[in-house]
């Protein structure tokens, strides 16, 4: 048993830091990944919106923590062998690629009709209007719940700890198991958690309400 010193804080920061940087790379990825989705869920060729649906429900349909196991074993099986950070990086980025895509593709959907009909009168092509059109309206209508989806990407991070990544809430778990001072130790933790997604979760409430009143 040990005293709750500042080593202690120190292995809550690192947590703290492994987790923010986690969820940057699945962030990023998953965004870029998602765009693919929704570009192919809304394509004109029915075997990628075939394909895109089918990655969506097994991702949507499968717990995160599955989605894990399968990513950190079986890749050594395919001859692929990953450490946890990579293993932790591609399983979240394939979960937020699913989620983002089919949000995106909802905002997609979700622009006029019009829009499209107009950039086609103007002489447009498929990319272009893709590009200048459709996406800046889909993306700003699709906002609010892809900050949303950001705060549950956060504190989904916690269970990449099963596979031996040791972000913010194992921090707090090897910190207790020493000190054993778990309320201290998973306060601090709690805490972390309260000041990144707090402020995330308040600015998409404010982004909804906003958007809702036509701004």
């Amino acid at each position: 048993m040990r005293d709750f010193t500042l080593t202690e804080f120190w292995v809550i920061a690192g947590g703290f830091g492994a987790t923010l940087m986690l969820s940057a790379i699945a962030f990023v990825g998953g965004s870029l990944a998602g765009l693919l989705v929704a570009l192919a869920r809304t394509a004109p060729m029915k075997a990628l919106r075939v394909a895109a649906a089918a990655f969506i429900d097994f991702f949507q349909g499968t717990p995160m923590l599955l989605q894990l196991f399968l990513v950190f074993y079986g890749l050594p099986v395919l001859g692929w062998k990953v450490n946890v950070w990579v293993a932790a990086a591609v399983g979240l980025t394939l979960h937020a690629g699913a989620f983002l895509g089919e949000i995106w593709r909802g905002g997609i959907q979700a622009v006029p009709r019009g829009q499209t009909e107009a950039a086609d009168a103007l002489g447009l092509g498929c990319v272009a209007r893709m590009r200048h059109v459709v996406l800046p309206q889909a993306l700003r209508m699709s906002f609010a719940p892809t900050v949303g989806f950001l705060v549950q990407l956060i504190k989904g991070t916690s269970l990449a700890a099963i596979i031996g990544f040791v972000e913010l809430s194992r921090a707090g778990q090897l910190v207790s198991s020493i000190t054993y001072k778990p309320l201290l130790a998973f306060g601090l933790v709690a805490a972390c958690y309260f000041a990144i997604c707090f402020p995330l979760s308040r600015y998409s409430a404010r982004l909804e309400k906003r958007f809702a009143n036509g701004h």
